[in-house]
């Protein structure tokens, strides 16, 4: 887990699909409709008066609080890079892995990815799905939903697009640590879903599964989830389910060489890839009962920071450079050579970096009563084997932390740039 830290607010009403764009019907108590209601959403929320009640509420007593502003949140669907990779963290989310049905090729393939992208750009909005929405998330706006897909190695040999195939998406080496499970990992197709509501987020699950129809199957799935918008008395790094600030150094785009670093450029090759980044996922188990073991001062030796305020061992806040050099009385080094922010430093790995952009996950407690919980790692980068890969065989050799995490499932995905009005998905690579 390297320690990097990581619109337009409209909310249109989610109404029938693009065909009949029919206004939604009044509401019984009071005759707001929907879109009346969503259209006085704004930066302060959105207030239930005597006038009547919301769609999907009983009227409110009085001195009732006000729904908050969460739902009003928009990310843009088209753009010059997919959604879903430098927006803030999301307090929900589902990674879900497809792999073609038997006989689905480069033309099923075009057919699926225009539905997805259609699908996306309309539940993004805030919209309805375009066909037979189910009308989970009906009472809700956007909520920051944002949806990315990306393309695995296989994808290419199974439409026939061999050529077109990055030289970085070959397949991860192997780390010695690794205890990966090859049911839950790769796949051709991959979709990473992330909203601020956990209804939005399963909403636009259902319809991306039920819009892949007889193309594709799922592989796997998994669900995340991070801290709720809100919850803190000011911004600040998330934290993991083992305590920590996780992601203070990661690169920012206010950085100079943030579009260097994370992202391909828009005259590089493959030409189908401009402006795309390259994602890799691993599904990290936490030791949670051995680590809960271990001190607060022990806890710290393995990270190198403070639980507290994640400031370098060495001294400051949480944003000071850490003093890699710095010992205590007895001469020994006071950041530990073991401890996992030294080892991830970009400036000890070469300059590799990295945009982490994680979900914590917890699903269940087995029969010995250890909890099946940890990280949903996904990180973007320009070229894995500069980022990822150089930095994960530093910490195979001699992280503190691996004694207390176990990586059990891995992939990495091709994610083209952004698609333009018109455009859908992919559309370089399927038609080009």
């Amino acid at each position: 887990m390297p320690d990097q830290s990581l619109s337009q607010a409209r909310t249109p009403s989610r109404g029938p699909a693009p065909e009949a764009p029919a206004a939604e019907p009044a509401s019984g108590a009071g005759g707001i409709s929907r879109r009346a209601l969503l259209g006085t959403a704004g930066a302060t929320g959105l207030a239930l008066g005597a006038a009547g009640a919301a769609v999907g509420y009983a009227a409110a007593p009085a001195g009732a609080t006000p729904l908050t502003s969460v739902g009003a949140g928009r990310a843009m669907f088209h753009g010059k890079h997919q959604p879903g990779i430098t927006e803030g963290l999301q307090a929900c989310g589902h990674l879900v892995a497809f792999d073609l049905a038997a006989g689905a090729g480069r033309k099923e393939a075009a057919a699926l990815l225009r539905r997805w992208s259609a699908t996306a750009e309309r539940l993004m909005a805030g919209e309805a799905a375009p066909h037979a929405d189910t009308d989970v998330a009906r009472d809700a706006g956007p909520s920051s939903l944002t949806i990315t897909f990306g393309f695995g190695h296989s994808f290419f040999g199974r439409t026939g697009l061999e050529k077109q195939r990055p030289a970085a998406l070959d397949p991860l080496p192997d780390f010695s640590s690794d205890q990966l499970d090859k049911a839950r990992s790769n796949g051709d197709l991959w979709v990473q879903i992330g909203a601020d509501d956990a209804l939005v987020a399963f909403h636009a699950l259902r319809a991306i599964q039920r819009d892949a129809g007889s193309a594709a199957r799922v592989r796997w799935q998994m669900n995340g989830f991070n801290r709720s918008p809100g919850t803190t008395a000011r911004p600040m790094t998330a934290r993991n389910l083992m305590g920590q600030l996780d992601g203070t150094r990661n690169p920012k785009p206010a950085d100079a060489d943030f579009d260097q670093r994370i992202f391909l450029p828009a005259s590089g090759e493959p030409g189908w890839m401009a402006n795309g980044s390259y994602a890799v996922v691993r599904r990290i188990r936490m030791l949670l009962d051995d680590w809960e073991r271990l001190s607060l001062s022990a806890q710290e030796q393995v990270i190198g920071r403070r639980k507290a305020d994640g400031a370098p061992l060495s001294g400051g806040t949480e944003t000071t450079a850490m003093d890699l050099e710095k010992a205590d009385a007895e001469g020994a080094y006071v950041v530990p050579l073991s401890a996992h922010a030294r080892i991830t430093r970009p400036d000890q790995n070469g300059g590799a970096a990295m945009l982490r952009r994680p979900f914590s996950y917890h699903d269940g407690i087995g029969a010995d009563g250890t909890p099946d919980a940890g990280l949903l790692f996904i990180c973007w980068q320009a070229d894995p084997l500069r980022g990822f890969v150089p930095v994960q065989r530093k910490l195979d050799r001699g992280d503190a932390l691996s004694k207390y995490i176990r990586h059990e499932a891995s992939g990495l995905f091709a994610v083209p740039g952004g698609a333009a009005r018109g455009e859908y998905v992919g559309q370089r690579l399927l038609e080009g």
